[in-house]
């Protein structure tokens, strides 16, 4: 049953990843103005555009132009950027690395802070310290990176000096990045995990455990935790694709020269190549992790395997 499932979800996955590759190629061709004209100075000719757009197979039908990309994509190769003049593979390769370390580092954080959060706030309803985490969650989901990311530069570099603002280094520099993309995740995993084990705690099967004399932690922790996980995983799992992909404002406010920045800049440019590639990219990150977070949670709990 299990591999029949994880089957399916392969499929499924193939699937999404074939509808995204094709609209990501017709995205970037319905927009308006041509990318050839965009890499040829404003002066240039209309026989320029045109050898430009016959060197770049721009002159060739549209469907033909998706299937020398995709059986390229399947060789891996991504093509060359127009604006880079680097194989897209490259400068992905390039800039992945920065958008990973910073994914580590907030889900460190996130988890590290959320999950024992959630776990005593459900625990401890009605109480102070369900009072302080709702508050924790409540305010975090509220607050804009923007104004979250500013104010950490305000008082932590520029008031304080303790931390740098801006730029890709060592430890020091991921703290203040990570807290701003990791807080608004932290809370909402924080309300979650609370609210998972105020419903786990109030089944029959808890009572009896208590019933058995089995010790309030481990009740918590090895049998209403695992079954308040669920919800929890699926979220992280979502999280982690987000912050794979890259937080345009986040990577912005502090240089962060990662696949954010990549597609932003991919956009503005029109590098058709390198937006249809790292498009993607992201919907393969995507689909993988969801992939991956299905076949943990049926390993938790084997009855969402079932048809």
């Amino acid at each position: 049953m299990l591999l029949r499932y994880i089957g399916k979800r392969i499929l499924q996955t193939l699937l999404v990843l074939f509808f995204v590759s094709l609209f990501a190629f017709s995205l970037i061709r319905m927009a308006d103005g041509s990318p050839a004209r965009m890499m040829l100075p404003d002066d240039a000719t209309e026989e320029q555009v045109e050898a430009m757009e016959k060197k770049l197979g721009l002159d060739k039908p549209l469907p033909e132009q998706y299937l020398i990309y995709i059986s390229g994509v399947l060789k891996g190769d991504l093509g060359t950027s127009t604006i880079y003049k680097q194989p897209v593979a490259a400068i992905i390769a390039n800039r992945l690395p920065v958008t990973g370390t910073l994914t580590f580092w907030t889900m460190v954080v996130c988890l590290l802070v959320s999950i024992p959060l959630g776990v005593i706030a459900g625990s401890k309803q009605g109480t102070v310290t369900d009072f302080l985490a709702m508050f924790f969650a409540i305010f975090g989901q509220s607050m804009s990176p923007v104004w979250l990311g500013i104010l950490l530069i305000y008082v932590f570099s520029s008031k304080l000096g303790w931390l740098p603002a801006m730029g890709y280094g060592g430890i020091k520099y991921v703290i203040l990045p990570a807290i701003t993309l990791g807080y608004p995740v932290a809370a909402e995993i924080t309300r979650i995990g609370r609210s998972g084990m105020i419903d786990v705690l109030k089944e029959d099967y808890i009572t009896a455990t208590y019933a058995k004399g089995i010790s309030r932690r481990k009740v918590l922790w090895k049998y209403a935790f695992k079954n308040a996980l669920i919800p929890i995983v699926t979220l992280v799992g979502v999280q982690i694709g987000v912050f794979l992909a890259g937080t345009v404002v986040v990577e912005t406010i502090f240089s962060w020269s990662g696949l954010g920045q990549l597609v932003n800049q991919a956009v503005s440019t029109r590098d058709y190549q390198l937006v249809q590639s790292t498009l993607l990219l992201i919907a393969a990150m995507f689909a993988i992790i969801n992939l991956v977070v299905d076949i943990i949670n049926s390993i938790i709990d084997p009855r969402i395997t079932l048809e």
